[in-house]
This record gives C-alpha cells, structure tokens and sequence, in this order.
C-alpha cells in the first residue's frame, strides 16, 4: 500500500523541517522528489539523504515568491518527466505578535512566502495536471487557521488564506482529477522550534519546550513523520475519494481544547 513508484512530486521548503520529512516518506514509496528550496546547500544534503537511503531526488534552489522561477523550474522538470503527479505546498515563514505590533513589512513578508508562495505553486502546476487529468495536491495549514492563538495575528491570516485556497482549488477541478487537501498541524518539533526557544529564552529552553509541549492534550509536540506519513496518505492512490478536506494533526489540540 501507499506506494508511489513511476511518480513525481515537488515539495516546497524541501530541506528541512516538515517538508524534509515529507520528502524522505515519499522518497522511500518509489517517488522521484524535486526539493524547492532558498536554502542551496541545504536543499542539496537534504537530496544526498534521500538518495543514501534509496530513493530518488533532485534538489532546486527555487524562491516560492518568485512566479517566474517556479515557471522555470516546474518547466525544467516537465523537460525530463513525463508526468507531474504529487505538489505538497509546505514553504512557509513564522511571525509572532499581535495586529497593533505587526508592521506592514512582517505583513509582506509573511504574505510573500506562505500566500503568494502556495499561490505561485497551484498558479503553475493546476494547468499542468489539469492537461494530464490527474493530479493530488498538499498543502500545509495549521490550527492556528481553524481557531484563535495568541500573538500569531500575520501567521494565522496566512494559514487561513492556505486552507481557503485548498477548498478553492479542490472545489474547481474535481472534474478534471485533481484533488487538494490541506493539513493543519499543531506545534511539530522542528529545528525551527529548537531555534526560536535559544533565541528568545536562553537558558529557559527546556522550561519553555515542555511549557509549548503541554498545549497539546497528548502532551507533546508532533514529530514531522507523523505529518509525513498523513501526507503520504492523502497523495496516494489509496486516498482517491478525499479532496477538499482538511486535516488537524493535533494532538487533540483544536477539540478538546474548547
């Protein structure tokens, strides 16, 4: 089950965190994986691991902002493949303050790459599986779309613009095979989440990270594997008759919360 041999994808933000995860699960199902990455030497070692473990992978240093590279990059890889089968929308920025202290460059900036990046992706690879009639598409939301969570004003706009744009595209080409779920996660353990308690509570990090950890009922953040493996669901085969739907991996955080 789940396997994706003579299949191709792209994952956005490829190199580390979620959609490194995400990458390696769909490597290791027989996909050939493009990695959209700003991150050069990151977006190539992230390849190199998949390739060690067997499976197949190409790095592309690709900014999600830029509509003219990702044109030339999905356009390079049509060049080579025969078909475009998987898009998992996973590049995406964090901010955190509320709307008095948010400023219109933290705005833009978020906008730039969790908005008009998931944009600039469907924009360009909707008409190629439109052509192909078939096509199953990814992107990655968050809780902080479905309910309110402190100092995250510029985030949860973006997240909620994220899963609209699910349902959009989900809704408009059902007839053509194209099926778009999203993904809300709760907090992952990302290097990014290692990075943010050192920079902001230096010395309080293993206070804050079980503080963070606790929000969740189950009392600990989600591991990016287990985020990994729904998406490998919802791109296979074997998820054929779920599209427009979004899925909170949680921990229990959305529900019993409230």
């Amino acid at each position: 089950m789940f396997r994706l041999d003579q299949k191709t994808a792209i994952v956005t933000g490829g190199a580390s965190g979620i959609g490194l995860a995400i990458a390696r699960v769909l490597g290791a199902q027989g996909c050939h994986v493009y990695l959209f990455d700003l991150h050069e030497e990151a977006c190539k070692q992230a390849a190199e691991q998949i390739i060690r473990s067997g499976g197949r992978c190409t790095s592309l240093v690709v900014n999600v902002s830029d509509q003219k590279a990702v044109q030339e990059a999905v356009g390079s890889i049509m060049d080579r493949e025969k078909t475009l089968d998987i898009l998992v929308n996973s590049a995406g920025i964090a901010h955190i303050g509320k709307v008095e202290n948010t400023t219109e460059a933290d705005l833009d900036r978020i906008y730039q790459v969790n908005i008009k990046g998931t944009y600039n992706l469907l924009h360009v690879v909707v008409p190629v599986m439109k052509a192909q009639h078939h096509g199953a598409i990814v992107n990655i939301a968050s809780v902080a779309a479905l309910v309110g969570i402190s100092d995250r004003f510029a985030y949860s706009m973006s997240k909620g613009a994220v899963l609209s744009m699910t349902q959009s595209v989900a809704r408009d080409y059902v007839k053509d095979g194209i099926r778009c779920n999203s993904i809300s996660p709760a907090r992952v353990h990302t290097p990014f989440v290692d990075g943010f308690l050192q920079k902001n509570y230096p010395g309080r990090e293993k206070e804050m990270f079980e503080k963070l950890s606790a929000t969740q009922p189950v009392g600990r953040m989600a591991q990016p594997d287990e985020v990994a493996h729904l998406a490998l669901y919802l791109v296979s085969d074997e998820a054929s008759f779920v599209t427009g739907c979004d899925y909170p991996i949680d921990g229990g955080f959305v529900f019993l919360n409230n």
